[in-house]
């Protein structure tokens, strides 16, 4: 009903684990219609800021999500991106994050 009314579909989730697609081939495999620019998570909304504000970030997020900053500069980062990353969350990662 909603591909049939006049409206945008997306999909909106708060998840920082896994990157976009690894979103996508999931719910592909649970039965969603879904095309990637569909969705829209709280990577896609910090990477829009990374480009807005030209900043070079330290990513502190799952390796899986990796892929939804590809062409991201991280060289001498001057910001932080914190995401669900418990293996990154230690004494030298949080020192060089405080930096």
């Amino acid at each position: 009903r909603l591909r049939s009314a006049p409206l945008t579909v997306r999909f909106v989730t708060n998840t920082t684990k896994e990157s976009k697609r690894d979103l996508l081939e999931r719910l592909t495999r649970l039965g969603f219609d879904i095309a990637e620019h569909e969705i829209f998570t709280s990577l896609t909304a910090a990477r829009n800021l990374l480009e807005q504000q030209q900043v070079r970030p330290l990513l502190l997020v799952d390796d899986k999500a990796l892929p939804d900053f590809t062409g991201i500069g991280t060289d001498n980062p001057n910001a932080v991106v914190v995401g669900l990353a418990p293996e990154h969350f230690h004494y030298e990662m949080m020192n060089r994050a405080f930096r």
